[in-house]
């Protein structure tokens, strides 16, 4: 005979939403093209950058990116501000630079394994905060 299982206990039941909304927000990162703009973020003054520069940087087309930054503005990473013409985006917290230098750190020590792989990561933009 099948056994029931185990009741939730009240404090899985509460913490159960924040791993689902931190979930989400693993997933929002899920793409180069987004890794690549917060990285660029991070590394600009203030933690901004004009939409031109992210265009340039990630090399990807205007309508993409846009669908790309409106993910990541979905889950609160980063904001918006429009200046005339220009939309200029920032990270919503320095906390994110952070968890994109200790996501670069834990790709390094998982690609130690692996020269060319690691080789490549040194060749990437400079991120503040980073160690190398």
């Amino acid at each position: 005979m099948p056994t029931a299982p185990p009741a939730a206990t009240p404090a899985a039941a509460t913490t159960a939403p924040l791993y689902a909304i931190k979930a989400e927000l693993f997933k929002s990162l899920a793409h180069p093209t987004r890794i690549r703009a917060l990285e660029v973020l991070a590394a600009a003054p203030d933690h901004a950058a004009p939409v031109t520069d992210l265009l340039t940087a990630t090399g990807a087309e205007a309508s993409q990116l846009s669908q790309h930054l409106a993910v990541l503005k979905k889950v609160g990473v980063v904001t918006s501000a429009r200046s005339g013409n220009a939309v200029e985006y920032r990270l919503s917290q320095p906390l994110v630079a952070q968890l994109l230098v200790v996501a670069r750190a834990f790709l390094q020590s998982t690609l130690a394994d692996s020269s060319d792989h690691l080789a490549a990561t040194h060749d990437l933009p400079p991120l503040p905060g980073e160690q190398r």
